[in-house]
């Protein structure tokens, strides 16, 4: 075995290679990789100087990845998960070893599930830190690229290949509407064609659950005003005649008010699935397993407790 190259090379240079890939910005990565400024920029120069290559060029949006720079990122996404592993041993023990979790998802089931998390994970996982990142459009890029570790995402928002999903629980939408409203305890199909609505604005205007489950159906909603959170369209309905339509488990975690009432949505909105989204080549990773599992058993968790007991209005 030839590890002449090897042998001479600083493995360290790969990792911050990797970050600024991923962030494009010398003060990211510095603030990512706990390094001063100076330090990124310095061992950005090493690297261009070890493969004989630029590596990063400016543009006017930033910088942009050479054709080397491209096939480097291309064998680091796959290499640096596997040397990871072989360095921290078959098992992970979040008691002892450090990991950082960059999780991504809406609103809504951040408010599901980082509460348990808090509550039952973090007491005993004492060198393990969850980031919850807001969902966005990119999302999906940013994990395949490795800069997020786990999505959470409804089963109507289609994941792109190759990356892999795994149900964490189910959901139904309720419809919350002011206190005054003259809407009863469930709404028909007919009522709420008829309404305006508060729309959340998950993906390219959609809020995909449930619109295409709606449009399925030849079903479309009248949208009034869209917002980028669930606790945005909740908060809107006050005062007005819309229906803010919202996962079921989001609305049990908040804080009631006599101000909206909640109704049952028409059978005709449905429900759906939770899943958990990852690349396949942290399969085999021990931290990455053990996010997996405890995401699992939170899922399992949540799908058994019941909803707290609202006042009446």
């Amino acid at each position: 075995m030839r590890l002449t190259q090897l042998r001479q090379a600083d493995l360290n240079l790969l990792v911050v290679f990797a970050v600024f890939a991923e962030e494009r910005n010398f003060s990211r990565t510095a603030e990512r990789l706990f390094l001063s400024q100076p330090a990124v920029s310095r061992a950005v120069q090493r690297l261009r100087e070890t493969f004989h290559d630029d590596l990063f060029v400016r543009t006017l949006d930033g910088y942009e990845l050479t054709p080397q720079g491209t096939r480097l990122l291309q064998e680091l996404e796959v290499m640096l998960p596997k040397l990871d592993r072989l360095l921290s041993g078959p098992s992970f023990d979040p008691s002892v070893e450090e990991a950082v979790f960059r999780i991504g998802t809406t609103d809504s089931s951040a408010s599901t599930l980082a509460p348990v998390v808090c509550r039952e994970i973090l007491p005993t996982a004492a060198k393990v830190r969850f980031e919850f990142m807001q969902w966005h459009r990119g999302l999906f890029d940013e994990l395949i690229h490795g800069s997020v570790d786990l999505i959470f995402s409804a089963s109507l928002v289609e994941a792109p290949s190759p990356l892999q999903s795994q149900m964490v629980y189910d959901e139904e939408f309720v419809c919350v509407v002011d206190a005054k409203s003259k809407f009863k305890k469930t709404l028909t199909i007919e009522q709420y064609l008829q309404a305006k609505h508060v729309a959340v604005n998950i993906q390219r205007g959609l809020q995909v659950a449930p619109d295409k489950h709606l449009a399925a159906q030849g079903y479309k909603r009248q949208v009034a005003i869209q917002v980028p959170y669930h606790e945005a369209a909740v908060r809107c309905v006050q005062g007005t005649s819309f229906i803010a339509t919202v996962p079921r488990k989001f609305m049990d975690g908040m804080l009631q008010t006599a101000a909206i009432k909640v109704l049952n949505a028409p059978p005709e909105v449905g429900g759906f699935r939770y899943m958990m989204v990852w690349h396949p080549r942290l399969n085999s990773d021990s931290a990455h397993a053990w996010l997996r599992s405890t995401m699992r058993a939170i899922g399992e968790g949540i799908a058994r407790s019941k909803p707290p007991r609202r006042p009446r209005t």
